[in-house]
């Protein structure tokens, strides 16, 4: 018989999370149905901790949310990074300055369709409530 230390019992519900995290959001709702299978608080209980860690609702199928984060950093910081190859990284800055501008040009085309759309909108509300104010009250009395 083996006996477990107090450390390894108060760290299996972080190996048990890590276990599930790696497996995905599939993993997390399979055990809260067997929870609910097995013991309907246990099942109640994982769903409280899904929801209040964001578990349920996050985009990624994986659950490691922070690590994806990490990787995204890291990868930024690679792009600004210098290469060693001056021709390169000239090249790059331009690409980059270039995609800025075109970035910048797209999102002012984005703002004037909007408003464009809105000008309509309003020119048509505005013209619906000068024909109705031109209309009698009552259809049946006559025109003046």
């Amino acid at each position: 018989m083996t006996t477990m230390t107090q450390s390894g019992i108060a760290s299996w519900p972080l190996r048990a999370e890590a276990w599930l995290d790696d497996r995905g959001k599939p993993a997390w709702i399979a055990a809260m149905v067997l929870g609910f299978i097995a013991f309907w608080p246990i099942g109640l209980a994982l769903l409280a901790y899904m929801i209040w860690s964001k578990r349920m609702f996050n985009r990624s199928g994986r659950c490691g949310h922070r690590h994806d984060r990490r990787e995204t950093y890291q990868a930024m910081a690679r792009a600004v990074r210098p290469s060693g190859n001056t021709v390169f990284d000239a090249y790059k800055a331009e690409t980059l300055r270039r995609l800025e501008d075109e970035q910048t040009a797209f999102e002012s085309f984005l703002q004037r369709l909007r408003d464009a759309k809105d000008k309509q909108e309003f020119d048509a509300f505005m013209d619906d409530r000068a024909r109705s104010a031109k209309m009698p009250a009552n259809p049946d009395a006559p025109g003046v």
